[in-house]
């Protein structure tokens, strides 16, 4: 029997998109307590994990220049600091740390509830210019190439990890992949709002009446 899913709550109620993507990924409390089991593995990485996701970031010039503007509550960096210098910055230890907790959150919570849900689509709404700020506004393609190789240094801990059989590495490995496709979801959720006002914007000027140059 087809499942009717409504369409407009999807785009206004956190928990029931959550719900709808948990169903067609199959995520289960199953694979949170796989996510809280990965923790002991992962947390002693997480400080290399997270150099290794900034120094992938200063690897390129179009996501390095991010870290040039001047952001609310950071001292911008010069474009000519030396790498190793920059990713010892003020900003960027900041910024290492706060992708250290997100980690350590995704990971250890237990109940997907409500206010988790707001925190996974805030982390997403924060990265676009709709959270008050338009000095934060990273193209999705960078966003979400940043998910995938935070993804794939994930995985590579729990393969290398010993005492896992292979159904427990294979489970983790699941989790991980299913977390990471929700979170996108949430990222791409306020940049598909971004776009429709964007849109919807460039539709009202559009229908102007146009003035003819010799009369006005």
């Amino acid at each position: 029997m087809t499942e009717h899913i409504d369409n407009k709550r999807l785009n206004t109620d956190l928990r029931s998109r959550f719900e709808y993507l948990s169903k067609f990924l199959n995520f289960t409390s199953a694979d949170i307590t796989a996510l809280n089991a990965i923790a002991p593995k992962i947390f002693p990485r997480i400080p290399v994990i997270a150099d290794t996701v900034y120094r992938k970031l200063f690897s390129f010039d179009i996501t390095k220049q991010y870290f040039f503007t001047h952001h609310q509550g950071f001292e911008s960096i010069s474009p000519h600091a030396d790498i190793d210098a920059a990713l010892e910055s003020t900003q960027i230890s900041i910024r290492k740390d706060m992708l250290s907790i997100y980690l350590k959150r995704v990971l250890t919570q237990r109940d997907w509830n409500d206010t988790f849900l707001q925190y996974l689509s805030q982390v997403g709404r924060m990265h676009t210019n709709q959270a008050g700020s338009t000095s934060i506004n990273v193209d999705y393609i960078h966003i979400n190439l940043l998910l995938g190789y935070l993804e794939n240094l994930l995985i590579d801990v729990l393969w290398k990890a010993e005492n896992l059989d292979d159904a427990t590495k294979l489970a983790m490995v699941t989790a991980i992949n299913k977390l990471f496709w929700i979170q996108n979801d949430f990222f791409t959720m306020h940049y598909l709002l971004k776009t429709k006002e964007d849109l919807s914007s460039t539709e009202q000027i559009s229908k102007k009446p146009h003035c003819c140059c010799l009369i006005n």
